[in-house]
């Protein structure tokens, strides 16, 4: 099997042109692994689509499925129009969460940076859950999957991902589990976020839980609708604007890893 591992600040898959095959769960845990695989965030298949321009589905390290892939998604569309299957710079990728616009920039002939509007991001009222004895207040999000916002500074500062992700992701007020991102407001228009993902733990990033830490900080009124917010990540730096109808735009670069041969 041929893939090409691929990341956006520091979110690496391996991406594969192609149908997905029926043991897939199993084929993600065992090439997402970093000491007996090739070592990733998991899979992502790209094929043609009868909706869209192209198709993505996304299998997170430990083989479950998820719905949108903010970085992922961006290196779709270098992926796509790299190798030469599409010559556009604008294109729908249908996902689990519905078809997304990508506006491509390129130079000599390859792509440098993808901007997604990632859809509406729902930021809920304030939740309260009480983790080893410790009461944690977060904003739930979805960005077509499930985020918990915890501003640190609000919640004693001491929190951290390693520590306190596998518990709220796994936490009984999110019963199909959930994206955890730990959030400072470091400045004007810029945050610091870390996260963990759901099915894959402490990532350098995750585009959707930048487009939901921002969705959040403009709903507790840290940050103004329709401007751009440098949300700061493990890998880099991503710029998100939520606009006043809760629509998010997210930009950030894609870059290629390195192509392999998996024997199956």
């Amino acid at each position: 099997m041929h893939f090409t591992k691929m990341q956006g600040l520091g979110n690496d898959y391996l991406y594969i042109y192609g149908e997905v095959p029926e043991n897939v769960g199993e084929l993600s845990k065992k090439l997402s692994d970093r000491h007996f695989g090739a070592g990733s965030d998991g899979l992502i298949y790209i094929s043609p689509s009868e909706k869209a321009d192209f198709k993505m589905r996304i299998f997170n390290a430990d083989g479950s499925e998820a719905k949108m892939c903010g970085n992922g998604i961006r290196c779709v569309g270098k992926y796509v129009y790299d190798k030469g299957y599409t010559d556009r710079k604008q294109l729908r990728i249908e996902t689990l969460s519905g078809i997304r616009t990508l506006y491509l920039t390129a130079r000599s002939g390859k792509v440098k940076a993808v901007s997604v509007e990632m859809g509406r991001a729902e930021a809920g009222e304030e939740k309260e859950i009480l983790v080893d004895g410790q009461k944690i207040t977060g904003t739930p999000v979805s960005v077509g999957n499930p985020h918990f916002v915890i501003l640190t500074e609000e919640s004693g500062g001491s929190l951290t991902p390693e520590r306190e992700g596998p518990l709220i992701e796994k936490h009984p007020a999110f019963p199909g589990g959930v994206n955890v991102e730990f959030v400072r407001i470091t400045g004007e228009n810029r945050l610091r976020m870390r996260v963990w993902e759901r099915g894959s733990g402490v990532t350098m990033a995750c585009g959707t839980g930048a487009s939901a830490s921002a969705a959040a900080a403009v709903r507790k009124g840290y940050f103004r609708p329709d401007t751009p917010i440098l949300v700061e990540l493990d890998g880099g730096a991503l710029e998100i604007t939520v606009r006043k109808n809760g629509e998010v735009l997210m930009s950030g670069p894609a870059e290629f890893v390195y192509e392999g041969e998996a024997a199956l």
